[in-house]
């Protein structure tokens, strides 16, 4: 994902381009789908820019999830994470949000987009005239790989 991308986002929200905002979309654009940590950016921020402070990390993180440029998501494991959840599709749209799938043994997550609230959505608002405006879909359950574990185990 370009800086420019990132630069218009940050404009978008009326907020200053910083280096370290940047830097931390940056890094979460390199990687897609890792739901990374606020010390996992961090190590990674070090790398590029040795002179960061974790703070830093934490307080731009904290601004950025404030003002809707990346989610904070919590897959009950004690962490909370980070994903870029709304960027621009290149037509001035964003995605939609996806969802995650936890196995509850060993803890893998499996993003998905399919989305099936569409159509709860649209009921919501046609019968309660309730917008949403932004919803989080979490399933929790037993990877295929700890579903064959626990077969073999109850051998």
């Amino acid at each position: 994902m370009n800086q420019n991308v990132f630069k218009q986002m940050l404009k978008e929200k009326n907020l200053k381009v910083t280096r370290q905002r940047l830097l931390v979309l940056e890094l979460m654009g390199d990687h897609p789908g890792e739901h990374l940590t606020a010390e996992d950016i961090y190590e990674f921020a070090r790398e590029k820019d040795p002179e960061i402070g974790l703070a830093t990390i934490y307080r731009t993180l904290q601004v950025l999830v404030e003002l809707q440029v990346i989610d904070k998501i919590s897959f009950d494991d004690g962490f909370a994470r980070y994903e870029l959840g709304h960027v621009p599709d290149g037509e001035g749209q964003t995605r939609h949000h996806h969802h995650h799938a936890i196995c509850s043994r060993c803890g893998a997550v499996y993003s998905f987009e399919e989305d099936l609230l569409d159509n709860l959505e649209q009921s919501l608002m046609e019968r309660l005239g309730f917008l949403v405006v932004d919803h989080e879909v979490k399933l929790f359950g037993y990877c295929r790989s700890c579903r064959e574990k626990m077969k073999e185990e109850q051998s």
